[in-house]
């Protein structure tokens, strides 16, 4: 069975539809986080380049912030990740789902 053998791909499609390695990721002593930066540790995590606590303990994110990272790109894609627009997509998020 290999449900227990460490199974990962090469690459995944990156968040602008390119292919990211693990060496494409940003650097683990990233201090300044872009939006692109930001969803390529999704992408990779999503695609099983990295594992969520390998994301964490690499990059020194919380749960609860790479969670916030995830939901946004799910919501609203890469713009969600734009820091001067979290509160304009999480009303709008609230109006849909109170409709």
């Amino acid at each position: 069975m290999i449900e227990n053998q460490d199974i990962r791909p090469a690459q995944v499609i990156g968040p602008l539809g390119e292919p990211l390695t693990l060496e494409d990721l940003p650097s683990p002593d990233t201090k300044r986080w872009v939006v692109r930066r930001k969803a390529e540790v999704v992408a990779a995590v999503n695609g099983g380049l990295l594992t969520l606590d390998e994301a964490l303990e690499r990059y020194g994110l919380t749960l609860e912030e790479f969670a916030s990272w995830q939901r946004a790109v799910d919501r609203v894609g890469m713009h969600g990740l734009r820091v001067t627009k979290i509160q304009f997509y999480r009303e709008k998020y609230e109006r849909q789902l109170n409709f």
